[in-house]
């Protein structure tokens, strides 16, 4: 599978997303076996966060994970009113303890809250010379938001988490081609859209007819057909796991893009970033 270099750290450019996962015990097994089979696929990059399940997630993570720690990649979010100094720290012990593990590999802003940037950076920073987060980064900021963080001199931003797919294309406009001029790799959450409106496109049906693949793989696709791009689907069902993990080896052709962008055209101006 195609990666890309995050944190320093060369991951798969489909990984495994977890919300709404940890909600109903009766899913529990599940979910915990999706996530291994899902590691066994290549999709070892997982994402969560401690809001998912209020700590859920993280713990249907952490059983996932146990006798696999060191073939994931893991990613974890802290709320943005537990985002102050001390806040951070005791968020993170508590997404470690559910996680059983050592050390998070990524840990993010999960959006802006009430605290400054140079507060919670310097939180975070504190935790890596720790060894508790090896690298940390922001989810569900906007341009001007990453331009604050950088005018502040507040370096190490590994990544920035946003909600990206056909149906929300306005980071193409500005966000996406500054976070490429800077290096910055870009997480797309919700890359099959909500609600199934997206995978009911006929435009995109008529791709995944071309091609036998479904459309959900051609979501996919459509997303990675940039450089420096990450993304995290949710699966719980085998079929849709594997189906996934497939989704990397789909190029689209110039042809197929076009009709996309017939049905969900590009942003011609500066749009309000999109936010679930």
């Amino acid at each position: 599978m195609r990666k890309v270099c995050l944190a320093g750290e060369q991951v798969p450019v489909i990984g495994q997303g977890t919300w709404r996962m940890g909600e109903d015990p009766a899913e529990r097994r599940r979910e915990v076996a999706a996530l291994q089979q899902g590691i066994e696929l290549g999709l070892r990059l997982i994402d969560t966060a401690e809001m998912y399940g209020e700590g859920g997630a993280e713990q249907v993570v952490g059983e996932a994970i146990d006798g696999r720690r060191e073939q994931v990649f893991l990613v974890s979010k802290v709320y943005p009113h537990n985002a102050s100094r001390a806040g951070v720290a005791a968020a993170c012990e508590r997404s470690l303890k559910r996680l059983d593990t050592e050390t998070i590999d990524l840990y993010l802003l999960h959006w802006r809250g009430q605290y400054p940037l140079a507060e919670t950076v310097e939180a975070f920073e504190r935790l890596r010379a720790q060894g508790k987060i090896r690298r940390w980064g922001v989810s569900n900021f906007d341009l001007d938001d990453l331009q604050e963080l950088t005018g502040l001199g507040l370096a190490g931003c590994a990544t920035n988490q946003v909600l990206y797919n056909p149906e929300a294309r306005g980071i193409e406009f500005d966000l996406l081609p500054w976070q490429r001029r800077q290096g910055m790799p870009l997480m797309a959450y919700c890359p099959l859209g909500q609600g199934g409106a997206l995978l009911r496109q006929p435009e995109l049906q008529a791709v995944a007819e071309r091609h036998g693949a479904t459309v959900a793989q051609v979501a996919l696709a459509w997303a990675l057909r940039q450089d420096g791009l990450i993304v995290i689907p949710k699966a719980v069902e085998p079929a849709h796991v594997r189906l996934n993990a497939e989704a990397a080896g789909l190029e689209l052709t110039a042809e197929d893009l076009a009709l996309i962008d017939a049905a969900c055209p590009a942003p011609t101006g500066k749009r309000p970033l999109a936010m679930i």
